[in-house]
């Protein structure tokens, strides 16, 4: 009976034991997973080179991103070129603030991005004094040679200076130069991919938040498909809209006397579509490779995915051979799509937003310091499905030529368009253009989508050239946004 008793005693403590093992326990992971929870997100951004809307429905894993995320339908860029697009994705400003209007000279390139100070003002600072590590690989701004030193605010640098062959070009490697040849393991879009992918796991298994951004070349010219993805695309009709090879009514003075396109320039198009279609293929594979690191790492459920293009494309539309540089929706208007942590799914946004508003989302989004100088206003509030009341109602796209400067990747001539410098304005059913020599164009976007009707001269709401004004002149993001509102 004795034993009895001690042999229950000890099988209560035991009990006992058990039991609060069981509860540590369950705390414990209580709190592992409270820790989970708030722990700072991942960032990772793909931004390519002239993509435009029409080559997504070619992406597999671009459109799964619609599907498990944010597609915002009225996202625009401050200017239809290079490195003014990529500029204000770093500074969150207006190219009439950040001082980069072009590629190269007195007001563009990575000259004026350095002289004006921009890199002192870009996001990866903001993240990375917020505890975030960050990587930049592929393209950074037109002038930019593998020899220039690393800019602050990035802890991994792979950037090339003249990649858009996507062979033989030369990859700084945080401050070392590296060169690389013509065999299939050496294009660029697939180096990125493998680099990235090491940059996810290294950062996820040390338990380090992360922000890596991939700015590839592809799709830009030349177009260079990846060796395994040559001649897959043959055969694609390219998506011909009303405006193929048309001019809108009553053109501005660039557009005009275009005659229509020869057939053997209509074949190099559809041959450069279909090229176009192959170099994205890469790009889309890369994405799908950086997915699968993210969920091998574990950091899938806590990475915001961002997909975006630097800037659109036209490809015989409005009589004018492959480029871009207008404030037709065909230039300015790019895929943004993102997904992660409490986005729904398969949503579209029909706010309007800009490239400007890039950086102080991603600075809201990872609780860091918004920078004091930004013109644009983070959009986590809609990416997480909110709808923000008093939101802009308009974008502003600003532009300096012609821009046909030698040596220029983007050089265009009047065949591609070169136009002359304007300011426009782009709202949700509208498109607003002023020339600096004062002619007008003006589309009824919601009635004529495809912008082949300029009534300009039938007169321009007020509100168009009164919002215009007041975004030429604003700085920083309140008087901006109080700017980007219609009306009178």
């Amino acid at each position: 009976m004795q034993r009895s008793r001690r042999a229950l005693s000890v099988g209560c403590v035991l009990g006992v034991l058990t039991l609060l093992a069981a509860t540590l326990a369950a705390c414990s992971s209580s709190h592992a997973n409270a820790a989970q929870d708030t722990k700072k997100p991942n960032i990772v951004f793909v931004l390519t080179d002239d993509l435009a809307m029409n080559l997504i429905s070619h992406m597999p894993h671009v459109q799964a991103l619609q599907k498990s995320g944010m597609t915002m339908a009225n996202y625009n860029v401050v200017d239809s070129l290079c490195c003014p697009s990529r500029s204000a994705i770093f500074t969150g400003e207006y190219p009439h603030d950040d001082g980069v209007f072009t590629n190269g000279g007195s007001d563009g390139g990575y000259a004026a991005y350095n002289k004006n100070g921009d890199p002192q003002k870009a996001f990866a600072l903001s993240l990375q004094k917020h505890g975030y590590t960050t990587g930049f690989m592929g393209k950074y701004l037109n002038g930019y040679d593998p020899t220039d030193k690393q800019p602050a605010g990035w802890n991994e640098w792979d950037v090339a200076g003249n990649g858009y062959p996507e062979f033989n070009y030369t990859l700084n490697e945080n401050g070392k130069q590296y060169k690389f040849g013509h065999d299939p393991k050496d294009y660029l879009v697939d180096v990125m991919s493998h680099k990235g992918g090491d940059f996810i796991h290294d950062n996820a298994s040390k338990g380090k938040p992360f922000m890596l951004e991939l700015a590839t070349f592809a799709p830009h010219a030349p177009y260079t498909p990846a060796p395994r993805f040559a001649g897959k695309a043959s055969n694609v009709p390219y998506p011909k809209t009303p405006a193929y090879d048309t001019t809108p009514t009553n053109p501005p003075k660039w557009l005009t006397g275009r005659t229509p396109l020869t057939t053997q320039q209509q074949a190099q198009l559809k041959a450069s579509y279909d090229k176009r279609i192959e170099a994205d293929m890469a790009v889309d594979q890369m994405i799908g490779h950086l997915e699968d690191e993210l969920k091998a790492s574990g950091a899938a459920k806590n990475t915001y995915i961002v997909f975006s293009s630097d800037n659109g494309y036209h490809m015989g539309e409005y009589k004018l051979l492959a480029g871009k540089q207008t404030a037709f929706d065909t230039d300015i208007h790019v895929p943004m799509i993102a997904s992660g942590p409490g986005i729904p799914a398969g949503r579209t946004s029909t706010q309007l937003v800009s490239n400007i508003d890039v950086a102080p989302t991603f600075e809201t989004l990872t609780g860091s310091a918004v920078g004091s100088t930004v013109d644009g206003v983070s959009m986590a509030n809609i990416w997480h499905g909110q709808r923000p009341a008093d939101w802009q109602q308009a974008n502003l796209i600003e532009h300096h030529g012609p821009n046909d400067q030698p040596g220029d990747p983007d050089r265009q001539n009047a065949q591609h368009a070169d136009p002359p410098t304007y300011e426009a304005v782009r709202t949700a059913g509208a498109l607003y253009v002023k020339y600096a020599d004062g002619s007008q164009e003006y589309y009824d976007t919601t009635k004529d989508p495809y912008e082949l009707h300029n009534i300009a001269s039938g007169g321009v709401p007020p509100a168009l050239p009164k919002a215009l004004a007041a975004l030429q002149s604003c700085h920083g993001a309140t008087a901006c946004q109080a700017a980007a509102q219609l009306s009178g």
